[in-house]
C-alpha cells in the first residue's frame, strides 16, 4: 500500500508530557498497523518535541494555538479554559484541511481531553477515547455517578466513608484494592481545587459515555483480586467498549522529552555495580513534594549508603541540605532530567523510588526493577496500591522523614521476593496470545479491524446510494422521454 494512500487516524493528548508520551507511542502502533498518524498538540509543545520527534518518520505532528500568552503559566485551571475555549476551532480547520486528501478514519482522543469529541462530531469523523493510566483508574472515574447515587460520595466528591478519620481504607468499587479516603484522583490542592477537579471528571465522564471505543494502555494482569458481591456500584453500565493495548512502550523506543536528558547518566551507572543504585524520580511533577520533603528524601538517601541517581530539577535543589552534594559527590548523582527507559534498564539499578506515575510503573516493570513508592497526587496512589498490595512488586514508603526513606530503600534492594515478582509479572505482560500476537497488539488490532469494517460498510452503503440515486435519475429520464415522445 503506497504511504499516501493510507487511511490517516489523528491523535489529540492531554497537554501534558505524561500523557504525550503514550500518545505518541499509540501512533507509532498505529504506523506499523498500516495507518498514518498525525498527532496535534498546542504549539508551546510542538516547539519541544517535533525537531526530537524526527526519527518517528511516519508520524506527523500539527501544532495548534491554545490561545494563551507565550510566557503565561498553563496550570491545571488556564489548560482547562484553553481546551474548552480556545483550541475547538484550531482542531476543526486541521480535520477539515484533510478533507481533500483522503480525509480522516478516526479521532483517538485523550479523555482529558474530552473537549475534542464534539470536535470530531461536527467533522462528521469517528471517535475513539484514549486512557493512558491504568483501567482500574478509569473504572472508579467512570463510577462517579453511581457512587454519588449509592452514597459513596457526595456531591462534590468527598467520600461518605468516616469522614472523622481521614486515613480510613475504604473499598470504593468491587475486586478494587482498599485506598484511603484521601487517595482518590481529584483529591488534589485546597478544597475549591478539589472541587474544581472533581467538576473536570464529572464532565469527562458525561462526554466519553458516548464514545464506542476505549483504547487503554494498560493490561490483562492489572486485574485484581476477583469481585465479590457488594453493595458498592460496578464499573462499565454504560460507556464505551474496553480494549486493552498498553504497554504501548513497546511499539517505540523514541519517546520525545518536553526537557533535554542528560545522557551523562549512563556512563556513571557502568561504573557501578550491578544491582547496587537506587533511581530516583518524581517525573515532571515535583511541585506537591516541596521543599521540606525533598530534604528528608536526600538524607535518607544519604542514610541508606546506597549509589543513587536522583532526577531533580535546579527550581527545587534548594530544598537539599547545606552542603548536601558535595557529602554524596561520587556516590550519589543529582540531574535535571534522565533518559528514563535507558536508566531502568541498565544492569546498575536494583531500584526505583517514584511517585507511581502510570508511565513509570510500566516502564519499571518492562524493566524487571521492584519500586519503592511515594505517590504525591491524582492516580498515584490507585497505582501504588496496585504495585503494593495486589502484585506485591514494591513497597512503599512509612512516613515523609529520612528514616522512613532509608528503611524503604534497604527493604526493596534486599527484597528478593518482589524482584522475583516483577520479573514474573513481565513475563505474563508480554507473554503471547494464541495467535501469535502479544495481548496488547490483540486489542490494538482489534479496534484497527473494526475501523476499518466500519469504513468499508460506509463506502458500501455510499456506493449503493449513488447506485440507487442514478439508476432513479436514469428510470426518470426514461419516463421523461417517454412522456414527450407521446406527447
Amino acid at each position: 500500500m503506497k504511504y499516501q494512500q493510507r487511511p490517516r487516524i489523528v491523535l489529540v493528548p492531554y497537554p501534558a508530557q505524561g500523557h504525550v508520551t503514550p500518545m505518541i507511542q499509540l501512533a507509532a502502533a498505529m504506523c506499523s498497523h498500516g495507518f498514518r498518524s498525525v498527532i496535534v498538540t498546542p504549539s508551546f509543545i510542538h516547539d519541544r518535541i517535533a525537531g526530537k520527534a524526527k526519527r518517528l518518520d511516519e508520524v506527523v505532528f500539527v501544532p495548534i494555538a491554545d490561545g494563551l500568552e507565550k510566557d503565561e503559566h498553563r496550570d491545571f485551571v488556564a489548560i482547562d479554559f484553553a481546551m474548552e475555549n480556545n483550541m475547538p476551532i484550531h482542531l476543526e480547520g486541521v480535520l477539515r484541511s484533510f478533507e481533500g486528501d483522503g480525509g480522516v478514519a478516526c479521532v483517538i482522543i485523550d479523555l482529558l481531553a474530552s473537549w475534542a469529541i464534539a470536535v470530531a462530531g461536527r467533522c462528521g469523523i469517528p471517535v475513539a477515547g484514549f486512557w493512558p493510566a491504568m483501567l482500574a483508574t478509569y473504572n472508579l472515574i467512570s463510577a462517579i455517578p453511581e457512587m454519588i447515587s449509592a452514597g459513596v460520595l457526595s456531591e462534590n466528591g468527598t467520600p461518605m466513608h468516616d469522614n472523622s478519620n481521614k486515613n480510613s481504607q475504604v473499598q470504593f468499587l468491587p475486586g478494587q484494592p482498599m485506598l484511603s479516603t484521601q487517595d482518590l484522583p481529584w483529591l488534589v490542592g485546597n478544597p475549591a481545587a478539589r472541587v474544581s477537579r472533581f467538576s473536570f471528571w464529572l464532565k469527562t465522564t458525561q462526554r466519553s459515555r458516548s464514545l464506542q471505543w476505549l483504547l487503554v494502555n494498560s493490561f490483562q494482569e492489572e486485574d485484581g483480586p476477583q469481585p465479590h458481591p457488594s453493595s458498592l456500584p460496578s464499573p462499565h453500565h454504560h460507556g464505551p467498549r474496553v480494549l486493552r493495548v498498553g504497554p504501548l512502550s513497546t511499539h517505540t523506543k523514541t519517546n520525545p522529552s518536553f526537557w533535554e536528558e542528560d545522557s551523562s547518566c549512563l556512563d556513571w551507572l557502568s561504573k557501578q555495580e550491578e544491582g547496587s543504585v537506587v533511581y530516583v524520580s518524581f517525573g515532571s511533577w515535583v511541585g506537591p513534594i516541596g521543599d521540606g520533603k525533598v530534604a528528608e528524601l536526600a538524607l535518607g538517601l544519604e542514610a541508606s549508603e546506597m549509589p543513587f541517581i536522583w532526577v531533580l530539577g535546579p527550581t527545587w535543589r534548594c530544598g537539599l541540605p547545606d552542603g548536601y552534594l558535595d557529602r554524596v559527590a561520587g556516590r550519589g548523582k543529582v540531574v535535571a532530567w534522565a533518559p528514563q527507559r535507558e536508566v531502568l534498564d541498565h544492569q546498575a539499578v536494583g531500584c526505583f523510588l517514584t511517585h507511581c506515575g502510570w508511565n513509570s510503573t510500566l516502564e519499571a516493570i518492562e524493566c524487571r526493577k521492584p519500586l519503592l513508592c511515594y505517590p504525591v497526587a491524582g492516580d498515584q496512589f490507585v497505582n501504588c496500591a496496585y504495585i503494593v498490595d495486589v502484585w506485591k512488586i514494591g513497597a512503599r514508603v512509612g512516613g515523609p522523614d529520612r528514616k522512613a526513606v532509608e528503611e524503604g530503600v534497604a527493604r526493596v534492594m534486599m527484597g528478593g521476593e518482589m524482584r522475583r515478582r516483577v520479573m514474573e509479572l513481565n513475563e505474563r505482560i508480554s507473554m503471547e496470545d494464541g495467535c501469535g500476537g502479544s495481548r496488547a497488539v490483540t486489542g490494538l488490532t482489534a479496534f484497527l479491524d473494526e475501523l476499518q469494517m466500519m469504513k468499508h460498510d460506509s463506502k458500501k452503503e455510499e456506493e449503493e446510494k449513488n447506485s440507487y440515486g442514478l439508476m432513479a435519475a436514469v428510470e426518470c429520464h426514461k419516463q421523461l422521454f417517454c412522456f414527450n415522445g407521446c406527447s
